[in-house]
């Protein structure tokens, strides 16, 4: 990659951190997201690690500050079914059941963002035999944790725990003696599949940072 490339792009996630910041400091906080998002994707693409541990940290602000939005307004319902004409998105804590999967939850959070409604979406998977739920996420990686069943409907404590869940689930599942740009790549798959635990956004801040000492090559391009 050119100098040139890289320093059109250095200027260009250099404004969009800007007005994330602005943002958030506004408690804009869809827009610092979306703002913070699009500047990770850029970093990631030019291996601009430097970036992406700076950026990191107000992402992971404005989407703690929508998780508790989201939090806040409680637990909206359980959906089986997804029907255009009666369903009505609001904010809070949604819990998405079979026959529904993983990619109907991950619609359903699209929207949210675009419409800027703060919730929080658990997609559960049958029973096991063991008696616990299958929680899944996905995206550029698939995450998958087991959990168990809430008793009676789920409060919004279980969705929050649910959620650390599966986070945990993904720090797991990047192996710390793999090559630091793998460690990278996989972080920011995971980050991009779950956007809302705070040590995801923390960890791949971190291994941005020991990649830069490293100085290692430019990670895969993001998509």
């Amino acid at each position: 990659m050119s100098s040139q490339v890289r320093s059109k792009a250095a200027e260009r996630i250099d404004e969009l951190m800007e007005r994330a910041g602005m943002a958030l400091s506004a408690t804009r906080y869809f827009e610092c997201e979306a703002l913070g998002q699009e500047a990770l994707e850029l970093a990631f693409r030019v291996g601009d690690y430097e970036r992406m541990s700076r950026l990191l940290m107000p992402l992971e602000e404005a989407r703690r500050q929508i998780r508790m939005l989201a939090a806040d307004a409680g637990v909206v319902g359980r959906l089986e079914e997804m029907s255009e004409e009666s369903f009505e998105l609001k904010s809070g804590c949604w819990l998405i059941e079979p026959l529904l999967v993983g990619a109907d939850g991950r619609e359903l959070r699209r929207q949210a963002a675009e419409q800027e409604i703060p919730v929080i979406v658990i997609i559960r998977e049958p029973k096991t035999q063991l008696g616990l739920w299958p929680i899944v996420a996905v995206g550029p990686s698939t995450t998958r944790a087991y959990v168990k069943p809430p008793k009676g409907d789920p409060d919004v404590e279980w969705f929050l725990d649910a959620g650390e869940a599966l986070g945990d689930a993904a720090l797991e599942g990047v192996d710390p003696m793999a090559p630091i740009t793998n460690q990278v790549n996989a972080l920011f798959d995971a980050l991009c599949t779950l956007r809302d635990h705070d040590r995801l956004h923390q960890a791949l801040a971190a291994v941005s940072v020991q990649a830069l000492k490293d100085d290692a090559p430019p990670s895969r391009k993001a998509g």
